[in-house]
């Protein structure tokens, strides 16, 4: 697990200010879960344990070449679930080109039709497996 957290007592932002510590961006980040899950938002505050909120939090999911921001407005995350946490540069596109992005709907049902090719290749990988 990867944190880059210096303070020890809550800090709430935009109100940081230069210190001989360093403080934890104010801006846009990006937080990866341990169940694979990316989290878009603004950071607001954090503690000693590394828990952290955000405002303006999205859910990212891309399925193949499609995406989808589900919105979660103001979102908590316990540290434990925290796998990696990354600064966005909101001046740069952060997604390639042809990545396409579409409803909720949509990428709920490429979601679904994923995980049931998916099911699919399991199935056929075990029967391959059963036979000698």
């Amino acid at each position: 697990m990867i944190l880059l957290i210096y303070r020890t007592k809550t800090t709430t932002f935009p109100q940081c200010q230069p210190s001989k510590h360093q403080c934890f961006p104010a801006g846009k980040v990006l937080i990866l879960l341990m169940d694979d899950r990316m989290i878009l938002g603004t950071l607001r505050l954090f503690d000693k344990l590394a828990n952290i909120v955000l405002q303006r939090a999205c859910e990212r999911v891309i399925v193949g070449d499609l995406y989808c921001d589900i919105s979660l407005g103001l979102y908590y995350i316990q540290a434990v679930s925290i796998d990696m946490i990354g600064e966005l540069d909101i001046d740069k596109e952060d997604l390639p080109p042809h990545i396409t992005r579409v409803s909720e709907a949509e990428i709920k049902q490429a979601q679904k039709v994923e995980r049931e090719a998916n099911e699919l290749r399991q199935k056929t990988r075990k029967l391959m497996q059963s036979y000698p």
